[in-house]
């Protein structure tokens, strides 16, 4: 599984999910790219994720022309704080995703 993490999301993510090839926006040369361009670079590297925590892009693109899945991480601020306890049901989750989708993984309610 190929993750690309967006530019809003802390690349200190990436050691909870160190079973899985996961690269940053800063590291593909990508930063500042609009929500379209990134997206279809991702999908041009054969990415098969892109995780963020910007809800907005759901609502800005179609993502069913893109071959990779959008998984959003509904959290406020993108530190391991807030994201660690999501990674749990990101990865439970990451067998049915499929392309072309999108998904929002919330908190459970206390």
């Amino acid at each position: 599984m190929k993750i690309l993490l967006d530019e809003c999301v802390t690349k200190k993510l990436k050691r909870l999910l160190e079973n899985y090839e996961v690269y940053t926006v800063a590291e593909m040369g990508w930063n500042g790219l609009k929500n379209g361009n990134l997206l279809q670079k991702a999908t041009q590297e054969c990415f098969d994720i892109l995780l963020t925590i910007d809800k907005s892009i759901d609502s800005q693109q179609n993502i069913s022309k893109y071959k990779l899945s959008l998984v959003i991480l509904d959290v406020s601020k993108s530190n391991l704080k807030h994201l660690e306890p999501l990674i749990p049901a990101f990865v439970a989750k990451m067998q049915q995703i499929e392309k072309g989708k999108s998904y929002l993984i919330e908190s459970e309610p206390s």
